[in-house]
């Protein structure tokens, strides 16, 4: 994956792994599930949610795994 300058979660799963993209599409289903009223972003080049003006997950695919990343420690909101 060579690009870097991605302007949806769309142009991001596209450009991954094909063995991570069913993943990531999954992933993306359970995370507005949860949170509908997050918004999408990229965020460190990578798909990212915000709720809030905050991002509250991000998540990338590779060719063997995928990558969840939360918030970091100290949210409040995702503490709850």
């Amino acid at each position: 994956m060579a690009k870097t300058n991605f302007q949806s979660i769309d142009e991001y799963i596209g450009a991954c792994p094909p063995e991570s993209q069913a993943y990531l599409r999954e992933i993306r289903t359970l995370i507005r599930a949860l949170v509908p009223d997050a918004k999408e972003r990229i965020s460190y080049q990578i798909a990212a949610f915000e709720l809030n003006g905050k991002n509250i997950i991000h998540f990338a695919g590779w060719k063997k795994h995928v990558s969840l990343y939360p918030v970091p420690a100290g949210s409040e909101a995702f503490e709850r």
